[in-house]
């Protein structure tokens, strides 16, 4: 059995990222507990659960239970699956209903009296305990460090353009479609998207109908050293010109949300219109889209209207004047 904690900022969509990965790794989730999962999955789920965008860090675990006394009993008749020297840490989520101030500490020392030694400043094992609506204690198997996705935020990039989503976000949308080779970005930009997708290993194809976003792309990817892209200059509305013999297996994207000038002269509404029945027509029977738009734009009904069903959606306010909603849709 394994634990994961997801991300506070977005929990269902993070809650769904994984679900989606397990779907792939043959797992499933088997409870929940404020933003702690509890899963059903082997080490055959790792190849899979390290792809994730929206998690803080997963774990084997080893006792739940619903008291500090109840806790500290089973850990005593457990056998630790621990390597060289240990530490234990508290996660007090918000949802906490127990006094957990004192409980590294002995639980420690239960731990410690099975011959283990503790190391508080540099442990080669984490004992990790989640306090919520019940008390959960596991061995950290991976974290998912905040810095690798910090430093391929847009303004660390070569090629620099200051609207983009969060690395973590585009990862999540690529892992929303469940993408096992390939995927297209046909509003690519500065290929943040692309970005996340290859770096978990898929092949990516965008397209941008701007000469300087196609360099700039390129530049991008290559910088972070994704060498399987196939990048084209074009029109997101045509998708299946640009690609005559070719059907994809995931599409993620984040169209243009503002100006005329970014929008190549064209109306929003219709614009995203135009590329949805584009994209459509380019996916495979079965594949997935992920696609953010602005709260102001009825994308559940557009979509629907060419064929797609919708699988989930989720809002987000990213600051007073733009609220958004992130879809997942799939071409039956």
């Amino acid at each position: 059995m394994l634990y994961l904690e997801i991300l506070g900022n977005l929990p269902e969509m993070a809650r769904d990222e994984v679900r989606a990965m397990l779907e792939l790794a043959g797992g499933e989730i088997v409870g929940q507990d404020y933003l702690f999962l509890k899963i059903d999955a082997d080490e055959k789920s790792f190849h899979y659960l390290n792809r994730l965008g929206l998690a803080h860090e997963y774990g084997e675990l080893i006792v739940e239970a619903d008291s500090i006394e109840e806790l500290l009993e089973k850990a005593g008749e457990v056998e630790w699956p621990i390597k060289g020297t240990f530490k234990v840490d508290t996660e007090t989520m918000a949802n906490c209903r127990f006094n957990v101030l004192d409980l590294p500490r002995k639980l420690g020392a239960v731990i410690h009296a099975q011959g283990f030694k503790v190391n508080l400043s540099k442990p080669d094992t984490l004992v990790r305990v989640y306090c919520g609506e019940r008390l959960y204690a596991g061995i950290r198997l991976k974290f998912f460090d905040p810095k690798d996705f910090e430093k391929r935020k847009a303004h660390h990039r070569p090629f620099f353009r200051p609207i983009s989503l969060h690395p973590r976000v585009s990862r999540a949308l690529v892992n929303l479609t469940k993408a096992k080779r390939e995927i297209l970005d046909p509003f690519m930009g500065a290929g943040g998207i692309l970005m996340e997708a290859g770096l978990i290993g898929l092949k990516v194809y965008g397209v941008d109908i701007k000469p300087e976003m196609v360099e700039g792309a390129e530049m991008n990817l290559r910088h972070y050293g994704i060498k399987d892209y196939e990048l084209k200059l074009g029109d997101a509305t045509k998708l299946e010109e640009l690609f005559p013999n070719k059907r994809f297996e995931a599409i993620a994207t984040d169209p243009p949300y503002g100006t005329s000038a970014t929008l190549a002269g064209r109306k929003r509404d219709e614009l995203y219109r135009k590329a949805l029945e584009s994209m459509y027509n380019v996916l495979k029977p079965g594949g997935r889209l992920a696609i953010a738009f602005p709260a102001d734009f009825d994308g559940r009904t557009e979509a629907e209207r060419i064929g797609f069903k919708l699988l989930a959606r989720y809002y987000q306010r990213v600051h007073k004047s733009l609220e958004r909603y992130f879809y997942v849709f799939e071409r039956p």
